[in-house]
Order: C-alpha cells, then sequence, then structure tokens
C-alpha cells in the first residue's frame, strides 16, 4: 500500500482487463475442449487447457467459479496422481496450488481426499515455494 499526500493508506486500484462475458465465454470453449481430452484419458493436457488462462484479473465470482469447476472436473477424473504431475508444465505449479486450496476450502470429502493427494505430489515435484507463493498471492486469487 502506498500513501497519499495526507499520508493515509491509498489501496492499490485493481483494473478489469475483460468483461466477464468474454471470460466465461473462453471458460465455455476450455470446456468443450477438456471435456474431449478426458475421453481420449489425456489428463494433463485437459489440466493445462484448463489452467491456461485462468481469470485472476477479475473479481466477478462467477467467472472465477466457472474456471475451478473445469479444473475441479480434471483434478477428480484422473486417478495416476504421480502421471498427471509429473507430466505437467511448471509454469501451471503455482497456479494449481492455488486451485488445491480453493478445492480444500469447500469442505467436500472426495474433493478434499484428492487435492491433498496432489498437494502432496505437487510440493514433492515444485517444492515448498509454491506452497509459499500460492499462499502470499493475494493479487492473482482464483
Amino acid at each position: 500500500m502506498a500513501d497519499d499526500d495526507d499520508g493515509a493508506p491509498v489501496e492499490a486500484e485493481f483494473v478489469e482487463t475483460e468483461n466477464s462475458e468474454l471470460i466465461i465465454a473462453r471458460v465455455e470453449n476450455k470446456t468443450r475442449q477438456v471435456e474431449r481430452l478426458l475421453r481420449l484419458l489425456q489428463y494433463t493436457e485437459a489440466l493445462q487447457i484448463a489452467l491456461e488462462d485462468a481469470p485472476t484479473k477479475t473479481r466477478d465470482e462467477r467467472c472465477k467459479s466457472a474456471n475451478w469447476v473445469l479444473v475441479h472436473r480434471v483434478l477428480m477424473a484422473t486417478k495416476d496422481v504421480d502421471g498427471l504431475l509429473t507430466n505437467l508444465n511448471s509454469e501451471y505449479y503455482d497456479l494449481l496450488m492455488k486451485y488445491l486450496y480453493r478445492g480444500l476450502a469447500t469442505g467436500d470429502r472426495p474433493t478434499c481426499d484428492q487435492c491433498l493427494r496432489l498437494h502432496e505430489k505437487l510440493t514433492q515435484i515444485a517444492g515448498m515455494g509454491c506452497i509459499m507463493r500460492a499462499l502470499a498471492d493475494t493479487w492473482n486469487v482464483v
């Protein structure tokens, strides 16, 4: 936070980069691609598409929830956690960690169980820094 001329704190200005309808349309398009990949049992590719262009630059909860549903669909479809994360592009590690914490926050037993399995494996692959970055990043929350 910065201070204005009076010494009072001024919040950083958040700028919406896209409108909600455009984001929802993009998530719907990704959903079709992900469903096709899941039918082909290509879980890692499906996860990468679900994580691409995640709506982190919006405050619209509908957009964030729509993408969470897509990521959740992939996470729950896979049984091979090791294979899923071993082949995942490393640029998605921090974002996936954020989604895992969102999944843990649901309180849904099967979702939490899967998120914990993935959390353990992702921490082994990406290290403790991945956890710290996911928890510390309050700007790009999913």
